[in-house]
């Protein structure tokens, strides 16, 4: 590595910078969760949330953007990132 050069920004660098704010993790078309970020593990690769709820999505011909239908509480939760499609930030 040349002097001057920065190491690579990792999803794990992008995650720490959003702790304690409330993001969206879907982890297939239909399913997901919400709630507070607040701990990012390297081994294994995941990601800790409290206040969390369990999200359903749906999608239709007419509303092709999945949309929240119905949320179910958790407390803590543990999100292996191997499972995760996208994560989302959610803003006030």
């Amino acid at each position: 590595m040349s002097e001057g050069s920065q190491p690579p920004v990792t999803v794990f660098h992008m995650l720490e910078k959003h702790l304690g704010e409330r993001i969206s993790v879907i982890l297939d078309p239909s399913y997901g969760f919400e709630g507070k970020l607040t701990a990012v593990t390297r081994d294994p690769p995941g990601i800790w949330l409290s206040d969390a709820k369990a999200t359903v999505l749906r999608s239709t011909i007419a509303q092709p953007i999945p949309q929240v239908v119905s949320r179910e509480e958790r407390s803590e939760i543990f999100i292996n990132l191997n499972s995760v499609q996208r994560i989302e930030i959610l803003h006030k």
